[in-house]
Order: C-alpha cells, then structure tokens, then sequence
C-alpha cells in the first residue's frame, strides 16, 4: 500500500509542476475526490499467480466515544485511532483488496463528535484505515443520513484525504453515477454498496445521494460496472436485524436472486453487530453479517464485540472469476484497557476463557448454514 500511494504522490507532484491546479491542498480548499479506478490495490507479489487475487471484508467501524477517547489516550493527547486496528493490520495489509465498512460519518477536524444515536466520528478514523492497509469503505449504512448532506460530503471528503476509495453515498449526481472499480493484480474489480434504509426518515436529500437497498437497484448497479470494465463485481450489502445472528428470509431470498445474476460475484453484509453465518449459492458466496470490527458499546453484550474477517480468493477458470477458497478469521474487541481489536487466529494477549467463547460462538453461527468449502485458519 505505501508504496502504490508513494507512486500516487509523485504523480501529483508532477502535476503540480506542470500548472494544474484544483488539488485540494490549500488551506481552505475542498479535497479533490480521489477516484481509484486506474491504481492498483497491490502489487503483485512474485509467489502469488497471475490468475489469482484475493479479497478481505470487515465488519462495522462504529466509533463510540469510548473508541475516540482510546485514540486520544494513544496518541498522547492527539486522535490516534491506528493502535486500535493494528491487531489485524497483517491480514488487511497482504489482501490484494481490502474492503471497511463505514458505518458512521466522519465530521470535520473541528467536530462536533458524537457518538448515538446520531454518529459523528473524527477523520483520523479515515486516516487509521488507510494505515491498516484498506483499500476502498462502503459507505451505505442506516447511519448515513445522521448530519445529512454535510454529513456526507464530510465523510467522503475524509476519505479522499485518506485515499480510500468509497461507494454508497455521494456528493454530486456525477459521483453516484460513477462505478467505483479498482485495479486489483491486473483485474479490474468493481464494488456496490447499498442499505436497507436510514435512522433520519425515509427521504434522501437528493435521491442521488445514497444507495437505498433493492435487488434490482444493486443488479442495475453491478450491471453499470460491468459495462464499466469490471471484470469482478462485489456488493456490500447494509441489512437484516440488529443483534440477531440467523439472516432473516428477506436476506436469504435477496442473496439468492442477486447471486444467480452473472453481474454480481459476492456478497458481504453489516448492521447486525453480530456475526451471521456464510452461505453458497451454487458456486458463490455470501457473508450475511461480519459483525462489528471496532465498536464499544455502553452494554456490550459479548457478541456484540466479536466479528469475522471474510477472505476470499478468486482464480481464473474458463468460465470467469470464481472463488476457490474461502475463510473466515474470528475478531475480538478487547476492552482492556486499552481497548484492542484481536485477530483470534493469532493473538495470545486475550483471556483463554474468554476467547475460547468467541471462538466457539463464531465459528456455530458462521458454520450453522453448513457452506461447502468454508474454513478458518
């Protein structure tokens, strides 16, 4: 990652050189959005084919205030929100695509902050993911809509500032019409993001301005990115029950329709802040919910802190992309102090109890569909 954004940075400069203008760098100017279409996710690694790319989802980046006073704690009186991601920054750093969700909006470096009901995260968030190794946010949530149309220019404007790509929410009616695609090991990979609603009424500002859940707005999405030159297309999906960990029907049947149309090639969902189980529908997959990556709740209720990271890797066959492996890596929010995301796979720090019942509750639910193929390292 550092090195494609060294790349990025030196083209800039040349740009600059040559006298355009519009970069979003003087004080007082808008940030340019960053569109990632042409930049590559990673670079190749020697070991790795050719023909082969993989892919990492995360669940919900829900900053309560408690999470902000741990990155203030960090960073010795500055946000520093990094040292709260780093326990999983191995396994975002090494996917060719890593992908957050981004559940709230990010205010601007003047706040306010303010966590629920009507979230309003810091932009130093934006920044730790950047640093974590994520590739692209979606940003189609229930919580989109909670500061409105500045709420949303704010977020992506962060996320520009961070250069990470975003999808699910726009500024202007040109940006919602523009696929969000990457560059991924030579394969160009499109994602959608979409969600079931918003928590400020069911009325967009401008209908262009968030991406409300149907199976035939997400089709029509995909199919936009297809003609776009996505090669892959991946949809990140905002819907089912909060707290309830089995996929309700309406899930299950829009998972079903979506994934028997050739534009769409996986499916990843949120909002439960719990862990949901995976399922393959003949020959592609669907994470229903991948819980909550970072929160902290004023009542944790145990599952409520666990998640799953989603890797998938895609191969080349004669009949296009497909996945030919799939796994799941469990997560815990560690209260502490401090306050720690742990990739359970690997961290020796948390309670044995403790992370033996994480274990064994993620790996029942995740499993309870029975998915042919699915494992964990």
């Amino acid at each position: 990652m550092s090195r494609v954004r060294r790349l990025v940075g030196l083209f800039c400069v040349a740009l600059l050189v040559s006298g355009c203008s519009g970069t979003g760098d003087q004080p007082g100017e808008p940030v340019a959005p960053f569109h990632p279409a042409t930049v590559s996710a990673r670079p190749t690694t020697p070991t790795k084919p050719a023909n082969s790319f993989t892919v990492v989802a995360t669940g919900d980046v829900l900053i309560h205030p408690a999470l902000t006073e741990q990155a203030e704690a960090d960073g010795k009186g500055k946000r520093d929100y990094a040292p709260l991601l780093a326990g999983i920054k191995p396994v975002i750093e090494n996917a060719d695509l890593a992908i957050c969700h981004m559940e709230v909006p990010i205010a601007t470096a003047d706040g306010p902050f303010e966590g629920y009901p009507l979230f309003y995260a810091p932009p130093e968030v934006a920044t730790a993911v950047a640093a974590t190794g994520y590739d692209t946010c979606s940003t189609a949530s229930n919580h989109t809509l909670d500061h409105g149309a500045d709420g949303v220019k704010s977020t992506l404007d962060a996320l520009d500032a961070a250069k990470i790509g975003h999808t699910g929410s726009a500024r202007t009616e040109q940006e919602a019409e523009t696929p969000l695609i990457r560059e991924v090991n030579g394969v160009k990979v499109g994602q959608v993001s979409f969600t079931f609603g918003f928590n400020q009424g069911t009325s967009l500002p401008e209908p262009w301005m968030a991406n409300k859940l149907s199976v035939d707005a997400v089709l029509a999405a995909a199919r936009k990115a297809r003609a776009a030159g996505a090669e892959v297309v991946i949809a990140s999906l905002h819907w089912g029950i909060e707290n309830q960990h089995e996929p309700t029907a309406d899930q299950q049947s829009m998972a079903e329709q979506i994934l028997a149309d050739p534009a769409v090639d996986l499916i990843v969902g949120h909002h439960a802040h719990v862990v949901q189980p995976f399922q393959k529908f003949g020959d592609k997959w669907v994470a229903y919910g991948l819980g909550n990556s970072v929160a902290k709740h004023e009542e944790p209720k145990g599952d409520t802190e666990e998640g799953v990271i989603a890797r998938f890797r895609f191969t080349k066959t004669d009949v296009g992309w497909r996945v030919d492996k799939a796994e799941y890596i469990p997560t815990l929010v560690d209260l502490g102090p401090p306050i720690r995301l742990r990739d359970l796979t690997t961290d020796t720090t948390v309670d044995s109890a403790r992370k033996q019942e994480a274990l064994d509750r993620t790996d029942g639910v995740v499993m309870s569909l029975d998915p042919p193929g699915l494992t964990r390292p």
